[in-house]
């Protein structure tokens, strides 16, 4: 698929797991699952929503800035990057997030748990020059 098809994809996932409460697009097979997270454009402030596999980890989640295995980051990442707090919907329950990237010491903690959890993340990583990095988001209690 090309760039373009991915992110028709991505929107039609989006939309579906909005409408659905992440029924039937909640995972990815293999017992990977899916989150729907919400950013606000770095450039627009306008919402953004992308379908992600995540892995959870201790009372937090991880998600892989791989762009689909581009030398690129992916936008979401750039948004996080400008405003760290997000929104994760996972199935109908939504909360307010705070990201980071994971420091060099958690990423080689996390690293092997997260390359046997996702196949494709371990395959991204061998195909691009860029480090990807490994991305917590923790709950924001409110």
């Amino acid at each position: 698929m090309s760039g373009r098809d991915w992110r028709t994809f991505g929107r039609i996932h989006a939309k579906l797991y909005e409408w659905l409460g992440g029924r039937l697009v909640g995972s990815v097979g293999g017992g990977r699952k899916v989150l729907l997270l919400k950013t606000l454009g770095r450039k627009t402030g306008i919402e953004r929503m992308t379908p992600l596999v995540y892995m959870p980890e201790g009372d937090g989640l991880v998600v892989y800035a791989s762009n689909g295995g581009k030398e690129t980051a992916p936008a979401w990442w750039l948004n996080l990057q400008s405003n760290p707090e997000a929104t994760v919907q996972i199935g109908r329950d939504s909360h307010t997030v705070h990201a980071r990237k994971a420091s060099e010491e958690e990423y080689r903690a996390l690293w092997p748990k997260a390359a046997a959890y996702n196949s494709h993340w371990a395959a991204y990583e061998s195909t691009v020059k860029r480090k990807i990095p490994l991305v917590i988001l923790k709950r924001v209690d409110v």
